[in-house]
């Protein structure tokens, strides 16, 4: 006799603690590498959109890039704040669409649904096309090939979030320190020298740098301070993907939204004090980021360390989108405005459809656009400001409900923001409505009625099989099994073994054409029917046309009629071959009469699998 002894406090083997998924789920730390990328890497077109728009007053206007700047970062602060409170009082994530539906109402939520799910998209594709750009800038060699470079590095962080968000954090920790790192050495440096130490990058390429002029206009400013808010998308991914943090989910997601806010302000800030002291000009073909790179490290290994560390983030900022959209597509499918199979998480707490469908809706852009940044760029960050400004004017209304502890200061704070976001979106979109911007106009309202037409879908749906009622007792009605049979075999003996089981009455069915051969056929079969004797009538069904299905699916219809309290099941014997390339072989029959039978009337299908070996 054995004697069975625990260890105090030990757990046996048989009892371990199930699996709840927290260790596939994301820290504050790797919360930021998954999903802070977007705005991380938007440091190096943001400062140069502000450069772009005022180059055009000459350099009086460069004067203004600082101004501009902080006006940016105050932004910025003001939007971490918020979604720092949206995070606190939305825990299961969702953002502004989160916000909009419990504050503003159903439809203005479609709207902050509908321009996040735009803006994820497009962030992926450009981000992608942004990063091979700067490959081939580099390998001009690869020019040619850049729609295939695109393809491959799309599926490669595909891929990486198909084995889970945790693994694409762990994946990308590296390329973000590195990419940080190399900016902060970059403005450290910069700080200390008083002039250019090179300017060899910047050589040889002409200026777009207008004649001076005196005076800067306030439209001029409000233009470059909305090209220059490029540098905020992918603030509100953290609050969007909540769910997807370890508990306790909304601290977490709270900490890694601060530092976001810390990190990408202090990067704006520094490179923008660096063009100031610099005087520098944006010159074409070359990026402000390159130029400043330069001019405080010089033109050495340094420099190329900048160069491919921003290359490769811009390639990887896709991933925000990939820890983003499928959680706020769970969302839309959880309250019935998308397919149900959104909601569904594989292994490894991945939303398995929500990557694939984001994969292939960027793979057609991408397809769309040739691998050109600037074909997708007029259609970017649109959408993102729509959300931020209903964000924002949501959580004025939220603070009015709640009126807790200085909800009047917290209320103007988001008001002011939703102010400031609002006249944005509405300066980027004219500005760059010519140049594509018209579409994401159009796109909204189409992807918003898409919404509304699956919610009808599944409220009839919900009608129609009482859900939310008890429903009545169930009760046994009497049943009949229908089997399609063309010949004896196995297969037919085990299809009726089993219909006996399944129904109160079987009967084998088979269809007959008026040519020769079919009734030649139809003869020998009822001959060897009759020789068998298996208990179970055979019942011949005349099909005028070439057709197997019709016939079978009117004889249903038939039998129902003419016996109202009777459950017609329709039982199809198939074989299961043992090579998947053996499928080919078969004829497909059970295929079509089950369409037919499906289509045509209620009966219920069931298809039995006789495998082979």
């Amino acid at each position: 006799m054995s004697v069975l002894t625990t260890v105090p406090g030990a757990t046996p083997a048989d009892e371990e603690p199930p699996d709840t998924g927290e260790r596939h789920r994301l820290t504050a730390v790797t919360g930021l590498a998954a999903l802070s990328l977007d705005a991380m890497a938007s440091v190096a077109y943001g400062p140069e959109a502000i450069v772009l728009v005022l180059a055009a007053v000459g350099a009086h206007g460069l004067g203004f890039t600082l101004p501009v700047t902080l006006a940016i970062a105050g932004l910025l602060a003001v939007l971490v704040a918020s979604y720092r409170q949206v995070i606190a009082a939305f825990p299961d994530g969702g953002g502004s669409y989160a916000v909009a539906k419990t504050h503003l109402g159903k439809r203005t939520s479609l709207v902050a649904a509908a321009s996040l799910v735009l803006d994820y998209v497009l962030n992926v594709a450009v981000a992608v096309t942004a990063g091979v750009a700067a490959l081939t800038s580099a390998f001009p060699a690869l020019y040619d090939d850049r729609l295939w470079l695109c393809l491959a590095v799309l599926a490669l962080i595909t891929a990486v979030n198909l084995r889970g968000i945790v693994e694409s954090a762990k994946a990308f920790i590296v390329p973000t320190v590195v990419f940080v790192g190399s900016i902060f050495v970059l403005i450290a440096v910069g700080l200390f020298r008083s002039e250019p130490v090179s300017t060899a990058t910047a050589a040889g390429h002409a200026s777009v740098l207008s004649d001076n002029a005196t005076t800067v206009g306030a439209l001029l400013l409000l233009k470059a301070f909305a090209s220059g808010c490029s540098a905020l998308t992918g603030v509100e991914a953290i609050a969007n993907a909540v769910p997807s943090f370890r508990v306790p989910r909304a601290k977490r997601a709270q900490r890694a939204e601060i530092a976001l806010g810390a990190v990408l302000g202090v990067m704006l800030i520094g490179l923008s004090v660096l063009i100031s002291r610099f005087h520098l000009q944006p010159v074409e073909g070359v990026t402000v980021l390159a130029q400043l790179a330069d001019a405080s490290l010089g033109h050495n290994w340094a420099f190329y360390v900048i160069q491919f560390a921003t290359m490769i983030l811009l390639a990887l900022s896709a991933n925000t989108s990939f820890g983003g959209l499928p959680v706020l597509l769970k969302l839309l499918a959880r309250d019935n405005y998308l397919p149900h199979v959104f909601a569904l998480k594989a292994d490894r707490q991945v939303h398995r459809h929500g990557v694939l469908a984001l994969a292939a809706v960027s793979t057609a852009l991408i397809v769309f656009s040739g691998g050109d940044t600037n074909t997708l760029v007029p259609l970017f960050a649109i959408g993102v400001f729509v959300g931020f400004t209903i964000a924002q004017v949501g959580m004025v209304r939220h603070w009015r409900i709640e009126r807790g502890p200085g909800w009047r200061g917290k209320a103007a704070l988001n008001g002011f923001g939703g102010l400031l976001t609002g006249v944005s979106a509405v300066v980027v979109t004219a500005t760059k409505f010519g140049e594509g911007a018209w579409l994401i106009v159009i796109a909204l309202p189409l992807l918003v009625l898409a919404f509304e037409t699956v919610h009808r879908a599944y409220t009839r749906i919900g009608e129609r099989l009482g859900l939310g009622r008890i429903p009545e007792h169930p009760h046994r009605d009497r049943s009949v099994v229908l089997v399609p049979v063309s010949s004896l075999s196995r297969l037919t003996c085990e299809a009726l073994t089993a219909a006996a089981s399944l129904g109160d009455e079987v009967r084998a069915v088979t269809v007959c054409h008026p040519d020769p051969e079919d009734r030649a056929a139809l003869y020998a079969l009822e001959l060897s029917w009759a020789e068998w004797d298996p208990g179970v009538p055979l019942v011949r069904l005349a099909g005028e046309r070439r057709s197997l299905g019709r016939p079978i699916a009117a004889y249903v219809r038939e039998v129902m009629a003419s016996e109202p309290a009777t459950r017609v099941t329709v039982l199809i014997p198939e074989t299961e071959p043992e090579r998947l390339w053996q499928r080919l072989l078969q004829n497909q029959r059970g295929a079509v009469v089950a369409h037919a039978v499906r289509k045509e009337t209620d009966a219920v299908i069931c298809r039995l699998r006789f495998r082979l070996f």
